[in-house]
């Protein structure tokens, strides 16, 4: 079993300390996000699980535990999304020279190969426009290289939950860039540009669960729980099945996602996990580290 920790959170950000007391408890329940009276246990024992995939924007709290996991027997890598956005998008993630700093430390201590770098989403918008992510992208694979060999990107899309954050955000002067993206010079200009800053930089470039073919650009689609890195890396055999559960535009091979929705404070105004941020407090608020799941 591969171990999702988590699309639907950030576990390491702001739920480390409940992630490893569940793995010394040796299991944890995760109610279904759509039919939560349905709950599930997973176990968490190393012989059962072959490899974690963490996702988050700040691994630094887990790091007091990463050396008990190693003992252990897991096996991991990180999805480790770094941008530059504003505060009126991006308002409360941790500041980029931070972040970076943090990426860099990770990957000195687990090996470049097993930290991924994700820019992703890029939003476009009035503050947010080619010229910025170009420059964004650059500066960050500059800063980023030998601590990382896979660049991750994939265009923002418009999750129901989070349109009404959207048209606040326009509100604060950040609206979405309209139209054809694809139709766009300036679009093909900048993928390809950073075609060419990720490969200066000694990265591949591979996009995510992306509906617009990048391929001409040079981006091929990706997997974020990829079968071939974990062979390549882990030397281990995992599934190669399609995980069902997500988008037919993703890549990803089956896995077991321990996260809930509602319970991550970033307020990414784009978030696709968040119902409300509000919502997400308050979970947080009743979080106890010491439960079998994540949230109640």
């Amino acid at each position: 079993m591969i171990l999702s920790v988590s699309r639907r959170s950030d576990i390491p950000a702001f739920y480390a300390e409940w992630f490893i007391r569940r793995v010394r408890a040796g299991y944890c329940l995760v109610p279904n996000p759509f039919y939560p009276q349905q709950v599930t246990q997973i176990s968490l024992a190393p012989q059962d699980v072959e490899v974690i995939v963490f996702w988050t924007r700040n691994p630094r709290p887990l790091f007091p535990y990463l050396a008990e996991l190693d003992e252990r027997g897991y096996r991991y890598y990180f999805q480790y999304t770094l941008l530059n956005n504003p505060r009126a998008i991006d308002p409360k993630v941790p500041a980029m020279a931070t972040a970076i700093q943090t990426f860099r430390e990770l990957a000195e201590r687990i090996g470049p190969q097993k930290v991924i770098w994700r820019y992703d989403p890029i939003v476009f918008t009035q503050l947010t426009d080619a010229a910025f992510h170009r420059q964004s992208y650059e500066r960050i694979a500059q800063s980023l290289q030998g601590h990382t060999g896979r660049s991750v990107v994939s265009v923002m899309d418009g999750y129901p939950k989070a349109r009404r954050r959207l048209v606040e955000m326009a509100r604060e002067g950040a609206a979405l860039l309209r139209g054809d993206l694809a139709a766009q010079a300036w679009f093909g200009e900048l993928m390809r540009s950073m075609v060419d800053i990720a490969a200066a930089n000694g990265m591949e470039i591979v996009s995510c669960a992306e509906e617009l073919d990048l391929q001409p650009y040079g981006i091929s689609p990706g997997k974020c729980v990829d079968d071939e890195l974990i062979q390549r890396v882990f030397g281990l055999e995992v599934t190669h099945a399609k995980d069902p559960s997500q988008r037919a535009a993703c890549g990803c091979v089956v896995s077991k996602d321990i996260g809930m929705y509602d319970s991550c404070l970033f307020g990414c105004r784009y978030c696709y996990a968040n119902r409300s941020f509000e919502l997400a407090k308050q979970h947080y608020a009743a979080h106890n580290p010491d439960s079998p799941s994540l949230l109640g």
